[in-house]
């Protein structure tokens, strides 16, 4: 049996060790004096004892049902005890137990006791009562707790929309504990018996509590404060759970405390109906879909169409004779939900009164925003919607050079001078990791120095990389704030839209970031540190200011946007997106151009199946985000400890770390590895709290060069082609493998085999190979694994394009226009003229954006000077797939003549705003 230690989550344990037991319990009934008998008698001893710690937080089977497993067991009623742990393993299973009360008794039937929800229709899943549980948090004995649950129970009512159960924890701790193990519950009530410490003392436990924060200033916490304590603590880790606080005190004495997620105060006794029909109601403000519920509704009326949109209603569809396939295969009533309608119980993307409009604010309350829009073509669009609003021509806009392709596009419609930010390179396995907050400094200094942070006006970063690279978003946007207190952030999280259910994950969001900055410059404490950090840093020089944590001063603006594909980590339909604003001059400054830059970039004829996936999805993370997120971790680091600890595996294969991935002076907390062999697991809390860059473990990056293959070849030949695993991400020697909300356990354990079988063929491969074969082979092995070129980094843009040769911003806008025509252009062969050019000493000067697939980012811009590094890097490619590159004719540069006119051009617009400036 597997250790506790063994276990990256309780989850995952409580779910074994309840198989362990049916399988011993089995065993041990069918043969009582057998001779493992003795054998199983321990194991069940062992399984009871690690059980009885977690199960005093589930709702089911309950302490009580548990109580009576274990009185079977001492009384050796073997026979009974393996009837009622099948059942119960089996409604954990299936999730029976959501649906109907589960009997254990040997002497009682179960008439669906072979139903299995998975293999439910979705029709008949619809038509059951959700299920939740509620913690009841009181120190309270076996009697009283028993009263407590009947009166709950007696509550019920037939026309209830949802269906509950209570479990009841007596401590401060356990409830913490509670809540960050038991994805089911959705409220808390907290009477005003409860204690402060748990009695539990189980590390995979306890553990749990370091999500919460703040335990240490508990010890000088007074009794009656442990329930407002313990809603503020909940709102830190789940704040989209309700809480209900019974207490004693006055009106007075609760009004000035902070509450945290605490939805309703009730004094001195409760009203069990009211409490009863709150916690319903609560349940109910997030099972609300407005815009879903109403296309549901219009698609059930009887409607004549008169409109565009021959497919309204499956008209086109019902009455052809040649496309009955497309209607059979889609069901009808997404054709029934098709329209072009805006009236009828809709609305409008673009002008939202009604159900879209509420739909976009009940995803600002979940996602932490101060506004949330919806997007139907993609984060792309997103990101221009963004950039285009905020951005004015001229205005210098601080961005990672391996950005997604969409924000460069964005500058060029912007016409925003460009300060492009190195990452920092992984050379061994060809990509870029993310920009050091050093860099970020360094350049904001020099824009400073050269009297132009005033046109300074946004940063732009990828948060999380496609590779998983994670920022301390918070620690980045103070910083930056102590030098440009009104700068304004995009945070591109197309990738990390999850992040913000996971109570680890949160803290590294921009949105949740923002809202704790803004609370924070508010404070007294605050402003003193800033005043003391002040006289500090009077005159310091600029290695000093870099070397130095800078505190951002009380006046400074809070403007930070997300962007995020829905559609890519939770339940969208493709191309389902939301852009979250927290920004505190969005009101005064930029809802106006906001609003022309969303009707700019978004189609008057949207989707209406992707926003209602929008609302649905918005509801589902709401209400099992927090169970989600926590599975598609587990599921993660699962991956990460079998390739770890398989000995045949590891001969090919190695999962890269956070050691491998991020250098050591971005990691404080001197964490390696998210799992080593000799150790077991990390707590990656204190990393994420911390270090200046974490990875995110979902993503689990394997470097393949050890098997012959660039990580292209072993994409689409081995795993798609011959396994059907699919895969997007792969450089040159690795590939890149990311878990999600719907990844199972399953999914994990097939992955596994595939490369198990890999492995062995190779091994096989290798062992019949002949000596040139196996010196082929290790030949393969050394190019992908140690003969890499290093990547290039942003070298410049020519000074046609430049305003001066103090800072490094760009006109990119210029650059790509200037290229429009084609007389401008010629090309150039990389291993033949471009090579003698740049040999010659010639400046060449790319006309076009090149993007090689891998990575997957512009390696040149338009206007950028061709450095050695850039060119032997593309020499180097061995990728079929470069956006901008013609193969048959070479790389597009701007002619020499184009250039000298440009620059022309340039000195005499540099001329014309001197003299209006002095006008």
């Amino acid at each position: 049996m597997q250790s506790m230690g063994d276990y990256y989550s309780a989850v995952q344990l409580r779910s074994d060790r309840w198989s362990q037991l049916r399988e011993a319990a089995d065993a041990l009934s069918r043969a009582p004096e057998g001779r493992n008998a003795k054998a199983n008698l321990e194991k069940i001893t062992e399984l009871f004892d690690s059980l009885s710690l977690i199960e005093a937080y589930w709702a089911f089977p309950g302490v009580q049902a548990f109580d009576t497993l274990r009185r079977h067991f001492d009384h050796r009623n073997f026979a009974d005890l393996a009837f009622s742990v099948q059942r119960i393993t089996r409604a954990l299973t299936t999730g029976a137990y959501r649906r109907r009360h589960i009997p254990l008794d040997r002497d009682s039937s179960d008439l669906d006791e072979h139903e299995d929800e998975a293999i439910q229709s979705l029709e008949a899943r619809a038509l059951s009562k959700p299920y939740f549980e509620v913690m009841i948090v009181d120190n309270l004995n076996e009697h009283q707790e028993r009263w407590m649950k009947s009166n709950f129970a007696q509550m019920r009512r037939p026309e209830d929309q949802f269906h509950y159960e209570t479990v009841v924890v007596p401590s401060l701790q356990d409830a913490l504990i509670g809540i960050l193990f038991n994805h089911n519950i959705q409220a808390i009530v907290v009477r005003p018996g409860l204690i402060l410490e748990s009695k539990v003392e189980l590390a995979i436990l306890t553990r749990y509590l370091n999500r919460a924060g703040g335990l240490e200033a508990l010890e000088n916490l007074e009794p009656q404060n442990y329930g407002p304590e313990l809603c503020r603590m909940i709102a830190k880790v789940r704040p989209e759970l309700d809480a209900y606080l019974i207490t004693e005190r006055s009106v007075e004495d609760i009004a000035g405390l902070d509450l945290g997620i605490c939805r309703r105060v009730f004094y001195n006794q409760e009203d069990f109906l009211e409490l009863h029909l709150n916690i319903l109601r609560g349940v109910q403000s997030r099972y609300n879909t407005p815009f879903f519920t109403a296309l549901v509704e219009y698609s059930k009326q009887p409607t004549g169409v008169f409109h565009a949109m021959p497919i309204s209603r499956g008209k086109s569809i019902s009455r052809s004779h040649w496309i009955q396939d497309m209607g059979a295969f889609y069901g009808p009533n997404i054709f029934l939900a098709e329209t072009s309608a805006t009236s009828g119980g809709l609305d409008s993307l673009l002008e939202p009164h009604g159900p879209i409009k509420e739909a976009q604010r009940l995803a600002s309350r979940a996602f932490g925003s101060k506004q949330t829009y919806f997007a139907t073509n993609g984060t792309s669009t997103c990101n221009k919607i963004v950039v285009q609003a905020l951005v004015r021509p001229g205005d210098i806009v601080l961005i990672d050079r391996d950005c997604h392709k969409s924000h460069h596009y964005g500058m060029v419609l912007a016409g925003a001078q460009v300060c492009y930010l190195d990452s920092y390179p992984l050379n061994e396995y060809s990509m870029y990791g993310a920009v050091p907050l050093r860099e970020i400094k360094h350049q904001l200094l020099a824009l400073k120095a050269a009297g132009k942070l005033d046109r300074v006006r946004m940063l732009l970063l990828t948060n999380c990389t496609f590779d998983g690279i994670v920022y301390n978003v918070e620690r980045m946007m103070e910083e930056c704030l102590a030098i440009k207190p009104d700068l304004i952030f995009l945070w591109d999280e197309a990738w990390f839209a999850f992040a913000r259910f996971g109570p680890t994950y949160r803290q590294r969001t921009g949105m949740n970031a923002a809202n704790t900055l803004r609370e924070r410059l508010r404070s007294d404490a605050h402003a003193a540190a800033y005043a003391e950090q002040q006289a500090k840093l009077k005159d310091a020089d600029d290695e000093t200011l870099l070397d130095t944590r800078l505190i951002p001063p009380p006046n400074a603006r809070v403007r930070v946007y997300a962007t995020q594909s829905t559609h890519k980590t939770l339940t969208s339909l493709r191309q389902g997106s939301m852009i979250h604003v927290n920004d505190q001059d969005f009101k005064g400054e930029v809802e106006a151009s906001f609003h022309e830059a969303y009707m700019t970039h978004t189609s008057t004829s949207p989707n209406y199946q992707i926003i209602a996936s929008l609302d649905v999805g918005r509801r589902q993370v709401e209400l099992e985000g927090f169970e989600f997120v926590q599975r598609q971790v587990e599921a993660a680091m699962s991956m990460r400890r079998a390739i770890s600890t398989h000995p045949l595996l590891k001969k090919y294969f190695k999962v890269l770390t956070a050691g491998d991935m991020i250098p050591e002076t971005h990691r404080e907390s001197g964490v390696q590895s998210y799992y080593d062999p000799e150790q077991g697991w990390t707590d990656i809390w204190d990393c994420w709290e911390k270090d200046e860059f974490v990875l995110d473990a979902t993503r689990v990056t394997l470097a393949v060069g050890g098997t012959g293959w660039d990580g292209d070849t072993f994409k689409t030949e081995i795993l798609m082609d011959k396994y059907g695993i699919q895969i997007n991400k792969t450089s040159r020697n690795t590939v890149l493998f990311m878990t999600n909300i719907g990844t199972t356990r399953s999914s994990v354990a097939y992955l596994i085999e595939v490369l198990v079988e890999i492995a062995k063929e190779l091994d096989d491969l290798i062992d019949d190979a002949s000596m040139m074969e196996r010196r082929g082979f290790e030949k393969r092995v050394a190019n992908l694994m140690d003969d890499l070129p290093p990547l290039p980094d942003f070298s410049r843009f020519h000074d046609a394009f430049r305003t001066d040769d103090v800072t490094s911003e760009g006109d990119i806008r210029s650059a790509f226009f200037l290229s429009y025509d084609e007389r401008n252009c010629d090309y150039l062969e990389l291993n033949g003229s471009l090579k003698e050019a740049m040999e010659s000493g010639e400046e060449v000067v790319s006309a076009s954006f090149i993007i090689p697939y891998p990575p997957g980012f512009p390696i040149l811009v338009p206007g950028q000077v061709v450095s050695e590094g850039i060119l032997a890097f593309m020499r180097a490619l061995d990728v079929s797939e470069i956006h901008g590159y013609r193969p048959d004719l070479g790389l597009r540069v701007f002619a020499k003549d184009a250039l000298k006119q440009q620059i022309k051009t340039n000195a005499a617009r540099l001329k014309l705003n001197v003299q209006r400036q002095k006008t």
